[in-house]
């Protein structure tokens, strides 16, 4: 164990979701006064290692945060280093390999290590910036739930219950006018945020990515369940979810990301198509944003304070190219690359999928 005094850099990569500032404090709080380092704040993500910004994190400023949405160190999704978006001043968009000025800020700070926030954009990133030289600790995070190497990642718990609440609140107002209520949530290309949502409201149609569904599977659903007096259905829809041999929805492309789709508008599809197909009146609702947003759930909270301790503690240790996790009840490390091998998806017969189908829950598919 090194008895040198460590300096420590904190970021947080990719869109913002409940629990990063609980991360935040979790590492910052047990560097400091478990294991005598230094902290500070690398602003914007990745921006703030490109551009040179940052802050001093000691004690007080992470005290009063654990409950708190957001990240008070800012976050960018559109700021990989090693494409680096910079508008010219002609307007024009150019793309370039920043990595080596983030080298060069690590250096400059006099940094012995990082701990990066993020999903899978901000792990690969890690991986390649390890791989240069550079001291990683990665944190889990992302309400879509689709990293490896870990069973839940920290803002996926909330994102569920406030999907679960307005799938109870469409409950009231769709049996009350008779109506099919389609309710789009977010995921990406993974469907663990409609599959647990929809479950946990007693969703009557599940659609997710990872099981692409069939018009009439659904319309005969719907239709189904007017016969039988039930004069209302929820359907809940993930984002990345689309029939068969059918294209994602996208709603429109943004060059400066590393993955230029912006998913959004498979509600409005689906919604339209039931309308047209069974005559039934549809609303929708998309949660969009309101799933990253506010307070973290306790579940969240404690996960959190567990993932930043564990992550300033193998610092402490010397343990770098690794990323916190959960399996089971126990927080473990594994290697970041086991982390980006792949994206998780819900597998077609897992548990939960099984369970719900068990109980009515229809997938789109005629099985």
């Amino acid at each position: 164990m090194s008895l040198k005094t460590k300096k420590i850099g904190i970021l947080t990569g990719g869109g913002d979701c409940p629990g990063l500032n609980a991360v935040i404090r979790g590492v910052a709080k047990s560097a400091i006064n478990v294991w005598g380092m230094e902290v500070i704040g690398i602003e914007d993500g990745f921006e703030g290692f490109v551009e040179s910004k940052k802050i001093d994190l000691d004690e007080n400023s992470v005290s009063g945060i654990l409950s708190i949405g957001g990240t008070i160190l800012g976050s960018s999704n559109k700021a990989d280093p090693f494409r680096y978006p910079v508008t010219m001043p002609d307007g024009k968009l150019n793309i370039s390999d920043a990595s080596k000025q983030v080298l060069f800020n690590y250096e400059k700070w006099e940094l012995d290590a990082v701990v990066a926030i993020g999903g899978d954009g901000t792990m690969n990133i890690a991986k390649k910036l390890g791989d240069m030289g550079m001291n990683i600790v990665g944190v889990p995070k992302t309400i879509d739930n689709d990293l490896q190497g870990t069973d839940v990642t920290f803002g996926f718990m909330t994102a569920v219950d406030i999907a679960t609440e307005a799938i109870d609140r469409l409950h009231t107002t769709a049996s009350s006018h008779h109506r099919v209520m389609v309710i789009e949530v977010m995921g990406r290309y993974a469907g663990w945020i409609a599959l647990h949502a929809g479950v946990a409201g007693g969703g009557d149609i599940i659609l997710i990515p990872e099981i692409p569904f069939q018009w009439e599977a659904v319309y005969d659903k719907v239709r189904s369940r007017s016969r039988k007096g039930k004069r209302f259905s929820i359907v809940v829809v993930a984002e990345g979810a689309h029939a068969e041999k059918e294209e994602l929805v996208v709603k429109g492309k943004d060059a400066t990301r590393t993955d230029p789709k912006r998913l959004g508008g498979v509600g409005n599809y689906v919604a339209q198509k039931i309308t047209e197909n069974t005559g039934l009146e549809t609303r929708v609702t998309v949660l969009g944003h309101l799933q990253r947003g506010g307070s973290p759930s306790a579940f969240d909270r404690i996960l959190s304070t567990r993932f930043g301790t564990e992550a300033s503690r193998l610092i402490n240790m010397d343990i770098f190219g690794k990323m916190v996790a959960l399996k089971g009840q126990d927080i473990v490390d594994v290697p970041v690359e086991e982390a980006i091998k792949g994206l998780k998806l819900v597998p077609r017969d897992c548990n939960l999928v099984l369970s719900a189908k068990s109980v009515g829950t229809c997938f789109g598919v005629n099985d």
